[in-house]
């Protein structure tokens, strides 16, 4: 397929304005050639925006940009040649069957009716398509046509692909199945630059990740090296209700490294632990408090403990110039 030499996809001081507010702003990026670079960040963070500009669909106002070896400002028809995406929402037509969707593409790309047919075949039965290839796709699940639309980027096997949330709506065997089928593509020479709101895609799939906090790049690593800089052990701990945690913030307060973030969603306090600490202990301070635990739980740092310690939620003014 593809030499697994050179650089995927590279830029440098990469900007996107819109008036006054930049959008993204002063990027760098080295992705080697076989390999997965997870690009995280919350929404509004400049994602979107970093994959529109290396997929030609934007212009950037600063910096420079190249994917495949080509430049995305000055060299778009190369680019683009040579390049698969599959954004969140399908592009696959609703019209057509699962199998004329995939040889259309096929086709456009410039392959041979024949060879077009047999790509369609060969991925439509690798995404466990082959019941529906010829049913109109505006009769296909939203799952399923999730995977006509992976099927659909992979067409012409590009050296490049770009995948903005691949394994939404896709349920657990679906997902462990794009993964595989994603890391065969990395060993035959494919780059590709995900991006996902999994983290533990991104902690399974990715070699490198760049974090994206109001358009500029806040962290940057391997997902192991990541995981690192925000420490290692946490204590999470799950309330029976919203009243009782910020007593457990407060009990938890003595073990911590570090503020502790709660979810009211999930009724869950987590905090970096200092070394030396005992569970006993934290169990003993939360009954001291009065805190009603449902449950005291000792894990590693995962890669949402780096996303929320990386990141804010606030909205930002305008990035100084």
């Amino acid at each position: 397929m593809y030499e697994t030499t050179g650089i995927g996809v590279e830029a440098a001081g990469l900007g996107k304005s819109y008036d006054d507010f930049w959008a993204l702003r002063d990027v760098d990026l080295h992705v080697p050639a076989g390999s997965v670079l997870g690009l995280l960040g919350h929404n509004g963070a400049g994602k979107t925006t970093a994959i529109k500009i290396l997929t030609t669909l934007a212009s950037p106002t600063t910096g420079t940009a190249r994917v495949a070896g080509y430049d995305v400002k000055t060299q778009g028809r190369e680019v683009r040649s040579r390049i698969g995406v599959a954004s969140q929402a399908a592009t696959v037509d609703g019209l057509l069957t699962g199998r004329a969707n995939l040889t259309l593409v096929g086709r456009l790309y410039g392959l041979s009716k024949t060879d077009a047919r047999t790509r369609a075949d060969e991925l439509l039965e690798r995404l466990d398509l082959v019941d529906a290839a010829d049913k109109l796709v505006q009769a296909y699940s939203g799952g399923m046509r999730r995977r006509l639309d992976l099927a659909a980027s992979i067409v012409a096997r590009p050296a490049v692909l770009f995948l903005d949330e691949p394994t939404t709506g896709l349920d657990p065997r679906s997902r462990g199945d794009l993964w595989a089928l994603l890391r065969e593509l990395v060993d035959g020479g494919t780059t590709i630059v995900l991006t996902t709101q999994y983290l533990e895609e991104a902690d399974r799939l990715a070699d490198d990740i760049v974090v994206l906090d109001h358009g500029r790049v806040v962290a940057h690593g391997t997902p192991t090296d990541l995981k690192a800089r925000v420490g290692g052990e946490r204590a999470e701990v799950t309330v029976s209700g919203v009243a009782d945690l910020a007593p457990a913030a407060r009990a938890l307060d003595g073990f911590a490294d570090a503020p502790a973030v709660t979810d009211a969603e999930a009724l869950t306090v987590t905090v970096p632990l200092r070394g030396g600490t005992r569970l006993m202990d934290i169990v003993r301070a939360l009954d001291a408090g009065g805190v009603d635990a449902v449950d005291v739980a000792r894990r590693e740092a995962t890669l949402d403990d780096v996303f929320l310690s990386l990141t804010t939620t606030s909205k930002p003014e305008a990035i100084a110039a």
